[in-house]
């Protein structure tokens, strides 16, 4: 696996240098997916993070449901146990996403560990897919916890993962337009 600890040297240099729009490009001469994997479990990573200082105000009677803003709302399906969309509150929908991801990155015929080892023909709609529900989390940080976030004075560290995560997807259209809706303004300011 030293491509991927090359390619993540690659991302931590050009991260250190404050320019994220050089930072999502793919590097010259590396493979895309390579480049898609190593920073799925980048973000993937980020927004776990970000998410766990909100636990103790995310709660299923804070958070009902999953939503992000009034017009919004995001229900739990991953196609294998839950094939139905069923509405869920928030923590619940943030916890079968993490657990799901999990399960992708660690599925070796789908994130392959090994060298050389072939991507599926799939694995860029997959990441799509991981991209998308990872997005819901940042709307929903957004539009349900933000003055939690500027009281635990993380704002900064919010916005600038958020906009990693947003020039990232818009390089790699990651994410449709309709997807970004609920946080339009700020995608639009980003970009």
């Amino acid at each position: 696996f030293i491509q991927g600890a090359q390619l993540q040297a690659h991302i931590d240099a050009t991260l250190g240098s404050g320019n994220l729009r050089e930072a999502v490009r793919l590097p010259p001469g590396e493979d895309i997916n390579e480049w898609l994997a190593v920073n799925t479990v980048d973000f993937f990573n980020q927004v776990n993070i970000l998410y766990d200082t909100l636990t103790e105000f995310c709660t299923p009677s804070n958070c009902p449901t999953m939503t992000a803003g009034s017009k919004y709302e995001y229900r739990w399906a991953d196609g294998v146990n839950i094939k139905k969309p069923i509405e869920v509150s928030a923590p619940k929908y943030v916890e079968y996403l993490m657990d799901w991801i999990e399960s992708q990155l660690d599925e070796e015929k789908i994130f392959p560990q090994r060298l050389g080892a072939p991507f599926p023909p799939n694995f860029q709609d997959v990441v799509k897919t991981i991209f998308k529900r990872l997005f819901r989390v940042y709307a929903h940080i957004y539009h349900s916890h933000f003055q939690k976030i500027v009281s635990l004075k993380e704002e900064a560290h919010l916005n600038t993962c958020f906009k990693h995560f947003v020039l990232f997807t818009c390089e790699f259209r990651l994410i449709d337009k309709g997807e970004l809706a609920p946080l339009h303004d700020l995608v639009e300011s980003i970009l």
